[in-house]
């Protein structure tokens, strides 16, 4: 192993260290790792902004345009005045300005979110929960299989009906909602457990990269 490969496993190391330092008691060790890791992310986001947003679609075709070579990059200074006006919010006097950008960039950004939301979470699960009964239909689909899709419009008509206010929760619809609610605690539970097992094999590896790479005690 090089000399600056080892540098980089004792750094990680004790940085790693640092940051599981906090399980004990917040100390200085865990506020330095800290830091580090959001300036290093801050800093990152930045140059990458530049080398892959700005300089690509914003100076070179305005340069391009300067130069003769091309007279769409012109067309650029629109969305970089635009940009530029984020900046008003440093001039107490033009803090108003900053409206517009802000106004374009979420009108822009619900009208590409919107759509792709509709038709994620509503019409492919709508999708999703009526194709198994097509493969019913056609014979294609196991008992088992069959179970499932049953089980799932259950779980969909239980969890709607919860969420349906518009009629007062008595008699049938009290019981559809309170099955809909075991639904809902079922997938918030495995939920909840997808999340811990994803933190413990962070740490797993983690653990493993400490003992192994750096002390060397399991090959």
């Amino acid at each position: 192993m090089d000399f600056w490969s080892l540098i980089g496993i004792w750094v990680a190391a004790f940085l790693t260290l640092s940051i599981y330092s906090v399980l004990y008691q917040d100390n200085p060790f865990y506020r330095f790792a800290e830091h580090l890791f959001v300036g290093v992310s801050v800093g990152y986001g930045i140059v990458l902004s530049i080398y892959q947003g700005f300089i690509p679609f914003a100076w070179k075709p305005f340069v391009a345009a300067v130069e003769g070579e091309s007279s769409s990059g012109f067309i650029k200074l629109i969305p970089i005045c635009i940009g530029l006006l984020f900046f008003a919010r440093l001039s107490p006097r033009h803090t108003w300005l900053i409206r517009y950008p802000i106004a374009i960039l979420i009108g822009f950004g619900s009208g590409i979110a919107i759509p792709n939301v509709l038709r994620a979470n509503i019409f492919e699960q709508t999708r999703g929960t009526i194709a198994p009964f097509a493969a019913i239909h056609a014979g294609t689909l196991s008992g088992w299989g069959t179970f499932e899709a049953i089980l799932m419009v259950i779980g969909v008509i239980c969890t709607l009906t919860y969420f349906f206010f518009s009629v007062e929760h008595r008699g049938p619809v009290k019981w559809l909602s309170k099955v809909g609610i075991a639904f809902l605690m079922i997938g918030f539970g495995s939920a909840f457990g997808n999340t811990v097992m994803g933190r413990v094999a962070l740490l797993i590896q983690r653990v493993d990269f400490l003992l192994s790479d750096w002390l060397n005690i399991i090959s």
